[in-house]
Formats: C-alpha cells, sequence, structure tokens
C-alpha cells in the first residue's frame, strides 16, 4: 500500500483520508536541515517506534515494531557521524529525545528520508507522528491523530511508500 500526502493537509490511503499536519514551511524538493520543510519524495516506510507505557498494544501493522526506552534518541547534528540514525543516549551530538513528555511520539514511523546514503545537511528525523491537538505544524514531519495513524498503520508492509508530491504536482 501506497500513502499519498495531499499538500493541503491530508493523507489518502485506499479510501481514507485523514487529515495531517505538515512542515512550518511547507513542502520542498530541496530539504536541508532545520528548514522546516516536508521533503518531497517517494519514501520508503521504516521502522514503527512506540511507548508501551502509552499504548494498550504495540500498533498493529506489517511494519517492524520497536518499544521507544528513555535512553533513545535520533542524532540531528549534521557535523557527527550518527547524523539522521537512532542513537543511545547519553550522546555527546545534538539531538531529540524519542522519549517525550508530550504524546507526539506515542507512535513514530521512520520515514527512510536522507538514509542511503546519509547526506550531511539534507535533513534529518523525518518521522510520521502523532499529532498535537490543533495540527501544529511539524519540523519537517507528517502527523495525524493518533486513532488515524493507528488504522493507517494496521495497513502499512514492509515495501510500502510514503509519497509527497512537490506543491506543482498536487
Amino acid at each position: 500500500m501506497n500513502v499519498q500526502i495531499d499538500p493541503a493537509g491530508y493523507v489518502l490511503f485506499g479510501d481514507h483520508t485523514f487529515r495531517c499536519a505538515l512542515g512550518r514551511s511547507g513542502i520542498s524538493d530541496t530539504k536541508h536541515e532545520g528548514d522546516g520543510m516536508t521533503p518531497v519524495g517517494t519514501l520508503p516506510l521504516g521502522r514503527v517506534f512506540y511507548r508501551a507505557d502509552r499504548l494498550e498494544n504495540p500498533p498493529r501493522t506489517g511494519l517492524d515494531i520497536v518499544p521507544i526506552h528513555q535512553n533513545m534518541g535520533w542524532c540531528d547534528d549534521s557535523e557527527h557521524s550518527d547524523y539522521n540514525t537512532l542513537i543511545a543516549l547519553p550522546h555527546i551530538a545534538r539531538h531529540e529525545k524519542l522519549w517525550r513528555d508530550d504524546h507526539v511520539y506515542d507512535v513514530v514511523v521512520e520515514v527512510l528520508y536522507n538514509t542511503n546514503p546519509v547526506l550531511p545537511h539534507r535533513g534529518s528525523a523525518i518521522f510520521m507522528h502523532v499529532a498535537k491537538p490543533d495540527f501544529t505544524p511539524t519540523e519537517g514531519c507528517i502527523a495525524l491523530k493518533i486513532k488515524d495513524l493507528l488504522q493507517l498503520l494496521s495497513h502499512c508492509n514492509k515495501g510500502d511508500f510514503l509519497h509527497v508530491p512537490s506543491p506543482e504536482q498536487a
């Protein structure tokens, strides 16, 4: 199953349409670290990370599932060799924590952007995750209501893609 992003702020798959939040600066095919843009592309879906202490059951999905632990982070330091990878905390490079006090990372889907190879400054930590209640724009991710994200994941399998068209293609 392929998941389509509508630049107006919707996720489309099968006969489903869900509202989503996108990057605060829009969508771009020239993404770079810290620009707040959601990257354009046909991007494979990777692992699903989740907070076992906040979900009654692990997400149902054909993707690999990984429980989030307090020592997990994601390196967003373009100058470090661990850039755009899952890391163990503490870590010397700049990073974000996956174990958060808010609920946006209760379920996180790794979007395989800038991963093979990882290129410095091209952007990191692009995820599908839980939206804030008011659908506040993200730092470049795609965010949905948790119930919508869990429903989407129940249809996802290894080899599925997220398609983010350039605004001109939409």
